[in-house]
């Protein structure tokens, strides 16, 4: 699928030239350094190496000293205490940093994640129904909440109490909680919008310490989860996320949590560097899988346990695995059919977007369809399944197309709907889909533009080949960890040749080994690009072509080199 390049403008250079003379480095990563708000000395400084000292002060956040206050009285009345998350990765680590930190200083405690297909997202009446039953008086609830405002009072009415830990946007009315903890609170100045759902039961834990005197370090103990929230929740690696996802990164590749290191192990990850993207598509499906396929609440039993449990651990571990493999089998199977229904269909073939509804598709998995159906054929993309007697559905955009809006234009036709730009979720009456069908598609042809149906490479930089020396990868890799709001950087090179050595691999011969040297210079750069061994012959005609890359390191026969990783080629005209 062809794609466009969007290189990004060069940075002020009067400020891109002060930061190279000052740090001592070449102008590219000058300029990728400005890319990223960073035009000083300190700043820099700051970026390269966070401090924990730099997160802010938790009671900055509105409501904190109330959230404080509430769980000092509940321990003070011994009240017994429900710890409540989402079933995904964010809500679940959440669970298991508050659950693990609060049960060091109280035993009166409990968790609940609930049931994906019985309860749905967020808190739940169920839930609450269970916590009276149980004589809970004070629920802090994380990751979800900010909008339950009816539960919250249905709460009230049977003496249970509140503390809702959020990071998603409120609604108009916020429930009536003994407190609101949501950094997107309006009426709330916390410095650091961004935070995950963990960060924020991070930030209330802090600032629990911080009251009562407790140490700190207690906590530092627990970030690992953080990172991996921060990572699978997709939230911005800037500001306290950078700080917290990169000590937690520390902790996770030198002490992790038993729980994380079961999972580290079983993914096949032991004794090498654990980054950023290794949490995106192995450390976060596994925890996922465990709300997709059986129970959330697997997850947190494994996150939460101790070294006294290590027997348990491995056999949880292995469940959750197991909960993957699933997932992975009902997602690729799934996945193909939903490609073939469209491969032989030409009319779904020539839509702006695309709407699939099978009845029997497992729901645990169509969101993970919709994305990979959105990569392949590049439009919005929504894929339904039948729940409860309605159809109910996953949806995700493409780059720069308002998803959320397209879904709201049919309202009229849903049960419910959520989301955002990107990503969304929908229940509608299986006999609207058909009219569905028709409005979305209408409202995609009216409003998307023809660029936005083909996919986008954001480039960061121009760079010569002979540039990238072990100097250069030395400091890029101090940019890291990469993620939204500073991801790898992205590099084009033009006028590349073949040394001549270049050649197809792999067992199909569908990617390419490559040697590359570029005009004016001698340096031969070493290559591979995957799923591009159809561009051999092009490349083999001794004509210049550019490039689209990442830097990576490449480890072989325990000797480490660079290597440039393609994300796509262009050839040039030779007319």
């Amino acid at each position: 699928m062809e794609k466009r390049w969007s290189i990004k403008p060069e940075s002020d250079p009067e400020m891109v030239n002060h930061l190279a003379e000052v740090l001592n480095i070449n102008h590219v990563l000058a300029n990728l350094l400005v890319q990223r708000g960073v035009t000083n000395y300190d700043e820099a400084k700051a970026f390269f190496r966070p401090k924990l000292t730099d997160l802010h002060n938790p009671f900055l956040m509105k409501d904190m000293e109330k959230a404080v206050h509430r769980i000092n009285k509940a321990f003070d009345q011994h009240e017994d205490i429900m710890i409540y998350g989402d079933y995904d990765v964010d809500g679940t680590t959440s669970v298991a940093l508050v659950y693990s930190f609060l049960k060091i200083h109280y035993e009166k405690l409990q968790f609940y994640i609930p049931n994906r297909y019985e309860e749905g997202y967020g808190i739940s009446y169920k839930g609450i129904d269970f916590a009276a039953e149980q004589g809970i008086k004070l629920v802090i609830a994380l990751d979800c909440g900010i909008k339950a405002v009816e539960k919250v009072d249905y709460a009230k009415e049977k003496g249970i109490d509140f503390i809702i830990c959020d990071h998603h946007t409120p609604g108009d009315e916020l429930p009536s909680a003994a407190a609101c903890l949501d950094p997107k609170r309006s009426d709330c100045h916390y410095p650091d919008k961004n935070l995950s759902g963990c960060g924020v039961g991070f930030k209330l834990m802090q600032a629990f310490c911080r009251f009562n005197d407790f140490k700190e370090s207690q906590l530092y103990d627990l970030i690992d989860l953080v990172a991996v929230s921060i990572a699978s929740d997709i939230v911005p690696i800037i500001g306290e996320n950078r700080i917290l996802a990169y000590y937690g990164l520390q902790k996770l590749n030198s002490s992790p949590g038993i729980g994380l290191k079961s999972i580290i192990k079983i993914a096949g990850m032991e004794g090498r560097e654990i980054t950023i993207s290794d949490i995106v598509f192995k450390i976060g499906p596994r925890i996922n899988a465990a709300g997709r396929i059986d129970a959330g609440s697997d997850a947190v039993e494994l996150l939460v346990c101790d070294q006294e449990n290590e027997h348990l651990v491995k056999e949880m571990s292995e469940n959750i695995d197991a909960s993957n493999e699933t997932r992975k089998d009902l997602d690729r199977s799934i996945t193909i059919e939903a490609h073939e229904l469209i491969a032989n269909n030409e009319e779904l073939l020539n839509k702006k977007s695309t709407i699939l509804f099978n009845a029997n598709w497992h729901k645990g998995v169509i969101g993970i369809v919709a994305s990979r159906l959105t990569e392949s054929f590049y439009r919005p993309t929504i894929i339904l399944t039948e729940s409860k007697g309605f159809a109910t559905g996953s949806a995700r955009s493409v780059e720069g197309f308002d998803l959320y809006k397209a879904i709201e234009s049919c309202s009229d036709l849903l049960e419910n709907f959520g989301g955002h730009m990107y990503a969304a979720g929908l229940t509608l009456k299986i006999e609207n889909i058909p009219l569905f069908k028709g409005r979305f598609e209408q409202y995609v042809e009216d409003n998307i533009q023809p660029e936005q149906l083909v996919p986008q490479i954001d480039v960061d930089s121009l760079l010569h080949l002979k540039d990238i020396t072990p100097k250069f990868n030395r400091i890029l890799k101090q940019f890291r960890p990469f993620g939204p709001g500073n991801m790898k950087p992205v590099f084009v090179t033009r006028n590349v040749f073949d040394y001549g050595t270049s050649k197809a691999v792999g067992k199909d011969k569908d990617h390419l080994k490559l040697e590359l040297i570029e005009e004016h210079s001698a340096a031969i750069k070493q290559g591979i690009a995957f799923s591009m061994g159809n561009a051999l012959k092009k490349i083999k005609e001794n004509s210049a072509f550019d490039i689209c890359y990442t830097v990576e390191e490449n480890f072989y026969n325990g000797i480490t080199t660079l290597q440039v990783m393609l994300k796509d080629i262009k050839f040039q005209d030779r007319g």
